[in-house]
């Protein structure tokens, strides 16, 4: 039987790069899905997300960020487009609970997938609540 993958936001995926409140947890959750103990999933707008994010950080230089560009397309984590029932679910998300699309999408994806979002967004989580999304420290392998 094959596994639902976990979805991962932005969040996550910053913490595996820089020292955070949660990194410990991002990174086991990194290293699970390294050892393919896992698997994980987003929406193809996370690369943007964590790169954006890393470049304000101010902690990396433009050769810095092009290796991280590099190791983050490594990890081949697997990219879900925007569009059809995502792209619709994500609306519906985005316009109920007052969100905006970048994280309705990753909501959707977890809903699409019947699986779960891990964010270390706690603002999202109080937003949206329900069974499809966790918070980072949550992760259990």
């Amino acid at each position: 039987m094959e596994r639902s993958p976990i979805v991962i936001d932005a969040s996550v995926v910053v913490k595996w790069f820089v020292e955070e409140e949660f990194s410990r947890e991002a990174r086991l959750m990194r290293d699970s899905y390294v050892n393919r103990l896992i698997d994980l999933a987003a929406p193809s707008l996370m690369p943007y997300e964590v790169l954006n994010a890393l470049k304000y950080s101010g902690a990396f230089g433009e050769d810095e960020l092009k290796d991280l560009a590099i190791a983050l397309d490594d990890y081949q984590i697997e990219l879900y487009e925007l569009k059809g029932d995502i792209a619709l679910k994500a609306i519906e998300i985005a316009m109920r609970k007052g969100v905006t699309i970048y994280d309705a999408a990753y909501i959707a994806l977890a809903q699409h997938l019947r699986s779960i979002l891990y964010t270390a967004d706690e603002r999202l989580i109080r937003k949206i609540g329900g069974n499809y999304v966790r918070h980072t420290s949550q992760f259990r392998v």
